[in-house]
């Protein structure tokens, strides 16, 4: 059954009208979009954009664990940024618990969210040129990105799917050598960025 807004689409059509369905993007790529354009030649006339590919049900697998258990199912929310999505389930559980978080502990997070930012940002970049047909671009931050991965695996001995974040902390300290390692390919990131 189509919504007015696609039956739209198909009527008073012009002469070189085509309709496109763009997607939906396979969640295993950058993005969980259908979008369906009308187009004539190259002019978009009119565009329906539908989300909602992604949605597989982890409320209701939550419902059956513990908070603690639940931590490792957040690295798969949003694959582009599991750290993130680890530190977001922890912080709500620690608030709504009233957990303290040791001062150390907040930093870890901080630096591990920011480098997860860091990671979307190259792959927004790299897919976006990509998509456009500039494929070099994709693949030099993709080289960033898997130097940053490991970096991850260094701090929790995984590189995606890393369950680092732990209600009250972190699973483990970040060591002086690692923590040299991040300053350092922060540091030549300007210059990647520039190239």
């Amino acid at each position: 059954v189509m919504d007015k807004d696609t039956v739209a689409m198909f009527e008073d059509p012009l002469e070189n009208d085509m309709v496109l369905n763009m997607g939906p993007q396979h969640p295993a790529t950058h993005g969980v979009l259908r979008v369906l354009l009308r187009l004539d030649g190259e002019t978009v006339v009119k565009c329906v954009p539908e989300l909602g590919y992604l949605h597989r049900g982890y409320e209701k697998l939550a419902e059956n664990c513990t908070y603690y258990e639940f931590i490792p199912h957040t690295d798969r929310l949003d694959y582009i940024s599991p750290m993130s999505n680890n530190v977001a389930i922890t912080m709500a559980t620690e608030r709504a618990a009233l957990v303290d978080v040791p001062e150390r502990a907040v930093w870890i997070r901080m630096l591990v969210c920011e480098m997860a930012r860091i990671s979307s940002h190259l792959l927004a970049a790299g897919a976006t040129a990509m998509d456009v047909g500039a494929l070099t671009l994709f693949l030099w931050t993709f080289t960033e990105r898997e130097k940053q991965y490991d970096l991850f695996e260094r701090i929790c001995g995984a590189r995606f799917t890393t369950s680092f974040s732990r209600i009250g902390g972190v699973a483990n300290d970040i060591p002086d050598d690692v923590m040299r390692d991040i300053r350092a390919w922060l540091n030549q990131m300007p210059d990647r960025m520039a190239e």
